[in-house]
């Protein structure tokens, strides 16, 4: 058997705000939205250039109460391919007003990357 994780998915408030992020800083190409009227569901399938998904969600009735060190979703990782462009993307967000949360460094298990938060608070590390 071979495993392979199809997508991950994440829940924002703004969806469309959430959807113009991943297609402006990484190339995201967004399917048509999907839209349940009787539960107030929707969501965006984002697909990446190397195959990998990732669904955006939006849904009434959830309120979001969390912290980014909380128990469940952690980060999600964008490898960029090299650390200049881990420093590229890092200034640029930061120059367009997104917290960088750390680096870009070297991490202890030797990782080079970045943290950013989106506009929602979601953390995204940025790596080689």
């Amino acid at each position: 058997m071979t495993v392979k994780i199809e997508h991950a998915a994440i829940y924002y408030s703004d969806l469309e705000a959430a959807r113009s992020f991943y297609e402006k800083y990484f190339h995201a190409r967004s399917a048509k939205m999907y839209r349940n009227e009787k539960t107030g569901f929707c969501s965006y399938f984002l697909a990446f250039d190397d195959g990998a998904r990732l669904e955006i969600m939006s849904k009434e009735s959830i309120i979001n109460k969390r912290s980014a060190d909380s128990l469940g979703f952690a980060h999600i990782a964008f490898s960029l391919g090299s650390a200049d462009a881990v420093d590229s993307l890092t200034e640029r967000l930061k120059n367009d007003g997104f917290t960088v949360v750390s680096g870009p460094r070297t991490t202890g298990d030797g990782y080079y990357e970045s943290c950013i938060e989106d506009a929602e608070g979601n953390r995204i590390e940025l790596t080689v």
